[in-house]
């Protein structure tokens, strides 16, 4: 029985995440904000980091579900000079190549912040505009 447990866990056909990142970074006035996401079909994970005037920074993980044209999931974070790990949820929308940081009203069910079913998630004004650091880096 450990035997076929270890075959299955080696085998290839299990859905796993490819660990090829993509790259983004996206500037709002003096603040920054860099994103480095895998994803699959279904889920995505990766490393979200935001310098506030080039002095300070919220260093975290980003993971969460993967629907149609969306990224929804939480951001875990240490906010700059320490103190307690926060989450707050995130949502990004796909759009011409780049990636909307969305606003929403946040709700907390059990400890867990998240988006409030029923309202919809602005993508029209968003804080931060991500494109692949590659495209960035051409303009």
């Amino acid at each position: 029985m450990l035997l076929a447990f270890l075959c299955y866990g080696c085998d290839s056909k299990t859905k796993k995440f490819e660990e090829n990142y993509t790259f983004y970074r996206a500037v709002n006035g003096k603040d920054t904000a860099l994103l480095a996401i895998a994803e699959n079909k279904t889920h995505f994970y990766g490393r979200y980091e935001i310098q506030y005037e080039g002095t300070m920074k919220d260093s975290g993980e980003v993971r969460g579900k993967v629907m149609g044209d969306t990224l929804q999931g939480d951001y875990y974070y240490k906010p700059y000079g320490g103190g307690k790990w926060k989450r707050v949820p995130i949502a990004l929308l796909k759009k011409d190549r780049k990636l909307l940081l969305g606003r929403g009203v946040t709700i907390t069910y059990m400890n867990i912040p998240r988006y409030t079913s029923g309202v919809p998630i602005e993508y029209s004004d968003p804080k931060f505009t991500f494109e692949t650091i590659q495209e960035a880096a051409q303009k």
